[in-house]
């Protein structure tokens, strides 16, 4: 969990398997990313009241036979998510985002949230926000385009992104030969 200096309510993005410790943490807005067939989460029987957007998408950034790209009506979702936390934010009010692992989906669902909470502040701003959050933080790019599009923010955020792949990046071979194996090489590439 962590206090932001961008919106007026806490922010935290993690993995299935941190959800567990975020139960006492008083979560009152939570994103939820999940792949499609993922059985649903028991987690969050242990939260207390709560607003939630659930997703069903894989972290993929090319269209995949069998698989569930993110699409405009996912983004939507988000960003009307976020715009409405922004606008009844109370003292107290703490934001959740997580996916599978907490790296890519959930860091890129938070940037946009941010980014659209606070369109006076660059992206790169925005982005190292979300790392100061979440550190592995590898926002997925397709999502970015999408959404960056929707916010009209779509040639800063990618910029932006830029810096966050090298930095993540840099002596992370065998996390890049990942990224290539599963049809991620477009985000290696972008490293420029």
């Amino acid at each position: 969990m962590s206090l932001s200096p961008f919106v007026p309510f806490r922010l935290t993005v993690c993995g299935i398997d941190e959800l567990p410790a975020h139960a006492a943490a008083g979560v009152t807005h939570l994103v939820s990313i999940l792949d499609p067939a993922r059985e649903p989460l028991s987690a969050f029987d242990a939260y207390g009241p709560h607003d939630r957007v659930d997703l069903r998408f894989h972290d993929i950034v090319e269209e995949l036979p069998d698989q569930v790209a993110p699409v405009a009506q996912h983004l939507d979702n988000v960003l009307a998510f976020g715009r409405h936390l922004s606008a009844t934010a109370r003292s107290g009010d703490h934001l959740l985002v997580h996916c599978h692992m907490g790296i890519s989906r959930s860091t890129a669902a938070m940037a946009l949230i941010l980014a659209q909470a606070r369109p006076d502040l660059d992206a790169a701003r925005t982005l190292a926000e979300v790392v100061r959050i979440r550190p592995q933080a590898w926002p997925n790019m397709r999502m970015l385009e999408i959404g960056g599009d929707m916010l009209g923010r779509r040639a800063e955020l990618l910029e932006a992104l830029r810096e966050v792949y090298a930095r993540r990046a840099a002596g992370q071979a065998q996390w890049l030969r990942f990224l290539q194996e599963n049809n991620r090489s477009r985000e290696v590439a972008h490293m420029g």
